[in-house]
């Protein structure tokens, strides 16, 4: 299955705009990765559970991110079989924190990426 759709990626300043453009930024990495810190106003959806909440996001734009890139890019390939417009935030959340922009815990509190 992996492979057959065409992905587009998007680096994390892209991804900002992108985002206030409407994208929402659903973040694939496990729980404690997510506990440590994420991108504000993101949506977790593990990797293994993108094909179930695919159907969830049928008419949005989606932007997926992972640590590194690697998961983002296969839950991409996912939600792109599934019909979904998406695309991959390349460089994940590494990137993110890199480029200063903000990582959040749940409570709002600083976080880190893990």
């Amino acid at each position: 299955m992996f492979g057959s759709e065409p992905v587009n990626g998007v680096g994390v300043r892209e991804a900002v705009g992108l985002r206030e453009g409407g994208a929402v930024l659903v973040d694939v990495r496990e729980d404690d990765e997510w506990a440590a810190g994420h991108a504000p106003d993101a949506v977790h959806v593990p990797l293994g559970e993108v094909g179930e909440a695919a159907e969830g996001f049928a008419g949005r734009r989606v932007l997926v991110v992972c640590r590194s890139g690697n998961r983002s890019a296969k839950a991409a390939e996912v939600l792109a079989v599934a019909g979904v417009d998406v695309t991959d935030v390349t460089g994940g959340m590494s990137s993110w924190a890199e480029a200063g922009l903000p990582v959040v815990r749940d409570d709002g509190s600083p976080g880190a990426v893990a």
